[in-house]
């Protein structure tokens, strides 16, 4: 490549650092469409800064970064209040290699996002830049606009809500896989007596549809129920077809259903399914048939 032909100097920073950004982003915003626009708003105002007065280009792009997602946040806050049934994050394709990094597969995890979804805007701000990325808390005091002493004040208290919340049992990824892909064979048999013994007794199930497509307005509480209605899908529908698939750190589900996507991740404990996470909102399946390029 000749000299002529390198991007600029802002482009290439830019780029160095973009999986980063979008991490940081979807980690915020539990959207690959919002994470999507909050990059492209992030590049817009970079490209309008001077350079040579940034010293730190990294703690630059993140201060940018939480600034906008900080607000699309509060933005998406409001939209779920009039979001029709359960809201669920939007699923990610990821390479089977993210799980090598155990702390980045977690973050990224449908059940933590799911906790993070509890907390507060600022919260999650300060919690996944300190303890996913390990932004030192001078530069998160600097990117939410508050001093660095409430900093730790906050990251404090998000650190111990999500530890009360987050799964305590961890699983090894070929443990999850072994377990996601007895269930998905039961799903497509419509074997009763294996979905059974594969669920726990109290597993939930959530699903979102929200409001495009059938599905259940509030969780399903138990195998017994939750069993009988997956038991019931692949008789009432003409093509039924389940890949296994890697979303969001973890081996998943990818179901075509006469011909409509869904996707559905697991929560595993001891060998069996606490958690099933029914994504069948078209609006939040269009991103998955490339994996996103993760990094932190």
């Amino acid at each position: 490549m000749n000299e002529n032909s390198r991007p600029d100097p802002p482009t290439e920073v830019f780029v160095a650092h973009r999986n980063l950004l979008f991490t940081i982003a979807y980690e915020m915003l539990g959207s690959v469409a919002d994470a999507e626009d909050v990059l492209q708003e992030t590049w817009l105002r970079w490209v309008g800064v001077d350079l040579d007065t940034v010293r730190n280009k990294r703690a630059y792009l993140v201060r940018i970064i939480t600034r906008q997602a900080l607000n699309r946040l509060r933005t998406l806050t409001r939209r779920k209040e009039s979001y029709v049934g359960p809201w669920l994050p939007e699923p990610l394709l990821t390479a089977p290699d993210v799980a090598e990094d155990v702390e980045l597969a977690d973050s990224v995890s449908m059940a933590m996002l799911l906790v993070l979804e509890t907390l507060t805007p600022t919260e999650r701000a300060v919690f996944v830049l300190r303890e996913v990325f390990e932004i030192p808390y001078g530069e998160i005091a600097e990117a939410i606009g508050k001093p660095a002493a409430t900093v730790r004040q906050i990251a404090r208290r998000a650190r111990e809500h999500v530890a009360a919340r987050r799964p305590r049992v961890q699983v090894s990824r070929a443990e999850q896989q072994a377990v996601v892909e007895r269930f998905l064979l039961a799903l497509q048999t419509g074997h009763l007596r294996e979905l059974l013994e594969i669920m726990a007794p109290d597993v939930v199930l959530i699903a979102d549809g929200g409001g495009l497509v059938a599905a259940t307005r509030a969780p399903i509480h138990g195998a017994e129920l939750v069993a009988k209605l997956l038991a019931r899908l692949n008789r009432v529908v003409a093509t039924f077809e389940t890949t296994t698939v890697w979303l969001n750190g973890a081996p998943a589900g990818r179901i075509e259903i006469d011909g409509e996507l869904a996707a559905l991740s697991l929560v595993v404990e001891n060998g069996r399914i606490t958690q099933i996470y029914a994504m069948a909102n078209p609006r939040k399946l269009a991103r998955l048939d490339e994996p996103a390029e993760l990094a932190r």
